[in-house]
């Protein structure tokens, strides 16, 4: 889904160098970048300041959109491939959420609870003194820079925004019981929270290590009346152990997936679920100065906030998107999370996506010093995001 419109850059973002890698999977475009600038006085990020044309678009349709079938597919990516035990389960859950799309009483409601309980809409903040310094740095021009406050939602992320909706979707499918994994605990926290205000059992699935890493999260979760179980490993393995405990009580238990990956529907209810990111963006916009960004920005990682502010504005060709993910100690050095941009083709989870391989088709721990990571994504950048903007009248920078 995250190839549904080629108009941007996969800007891979590296931890340890100034070298800025832009690649666009064979796409049409590839630059890399390198600067040398003076730091600034004030505490704000190092970006560097050119100007980067949108590469082709490889998709041969006018709108360059990939449609997605009935079976969940995006052109050769997501589907549902799963044993058969759990097809009629998944196949229940889409014609529920499709139910729920067309339920008047449950829109209305998810509304409710989204602007009482996640506190929505969130603000779209002008960032004044962050736009003055590039365009000081590039003789006055320069974008005007926006932040898309979704860390002012409750819970601290745009994750309350998928978990409130999909926790009223297992209530009225008479599920008991929400099941999850989490990686820095920020999707963890939001399903507490949802389950907390829906009177749902909520049991948490966290690598050891992040538990450790991100405990500020963890007890908050359990302060919520949910229960975090520890697993070995990454987020990967607490992601299989939730799989397994939900398959354990198919008829009571409810797997909330907060990224979108996994096997349909699930990666098309977190992108419906978080498109209100981009519908607020596109009326906020028009009411600030009557028009709409030139550019959007985004981490890429499990997808859910990059689709969010996204997918409203796939059909709009003169809006650009930009995303960004973890580059750790280099693409060449082989400890990253760029799977966009270096990953192969593979399926994993019961979807078809990019994947970090190796040579036989093993699967690729990714590296990161971000909690959480996937293998199939880079979920959050690994450190400051340096990318690349020139003669834009509006920048969107949305951080999650």
């Amino acid at each position: 889904m995250m190839a549904n419109k080629l108009q941007g850059a996969i800007v891979s973002c590296h931890s340890r160098t100034r070298q800025l890698s832009i690649d666009e999977k064979g796409r049409a475009i590839s630059a890399v970048l390198t600067t040398h600038q003076e730091p600034f006085k004030t505490k704000v990020p190092e970006l560097t300041i050119s100007h980067v044309p949108p590469p082709t678009p490889s998709i041969k349709n006018k709108d360059f959109i990939i449609p997605s079938t009935t079976s969940g597919k995006f052109g050769r990516f997501g589907g549902k491939f799963v044993p058969e035990t759990l097809v009629a389960s998944l196949t229940q859950l889409e014609a529920e959420f499709k139910n729920a799309l067309r339920d008047h009483a449950f829109q209305a409601e998810l509304a409710e609870a989204l602007r009482d309980y996640a506190g929505r809409e969130t603000p779209l903040y002008h960032a004044k003194r962050l736009s003055e310094y590039y365009k000081s740095v590039n003789n006055g021009k320069g974008p005007d820079i926006y932040l898309k406050r979704e860390d002012l939602n409750h819970s601290g992320s745009h994750k309350m925004n998928n978990a409130l909706a999909q926790a009223m979707i297992a209530k009225r499918m008479g599920c008991k019981s929400v099941v999850t994994a989490t990686g820095s605990g920020q999707h963890g926290l939001a399903t507490a929270a949802a389950c907390a205000k829906l009177a749902l059992d909520c049991t948490v699935f966290m690598a050891d290590k992040d538990i450790h890493r991100q405990y500020s999260n963890v007890r908050l979760i359990k302060l919520l009346g949910a229960q975090v179980e520890a697993v070995d490993g990454g987020f990967t393995d607490a992601a299989s152990e939730a799989f397994r405990y939900w398959v354990g009580d198919l008829e009571n238990r409810y797997h909330l997936s907060g990224s979108a990956v996994g096997p349909h529907p699930c990666p098309t209810m977190v992108r419906e679920f978080q498109s209100v990111i981009g519908k607020e963006t596109r009326m906020q916009a028009l009411e600030k100065w009557g028009g709409k960004p030139d550019v959007l920005v985004a981490s890429v990682g499990t997808g859910s906030n990059a689709l969010g502010l996204f997918h409203e504005f796939i059909a709009d060709k003169d809006v650009r998107f930009v995303g960004v993910e973890a580059g750790g100690l280099g693409l060449e050095s082989g400890k990253h999370s760029s799977t966009l941009t270096t990953g192969e083709v593979g399926a994993y989870h019961g979807a078809i996506s990019y994947l970090l391989q190796d040579q036989d088709g093993q699967i690729i721990h990714p590296h990161s010093i971000a909690a959480g990571l996937v293998i199939n994504s880079s979920q959050n950048s690994n450190s400051t995001i340096r990318t690349q903007f020139l003669f834009s009248k509006t920048l969107f920078v949305y951080l999650s």
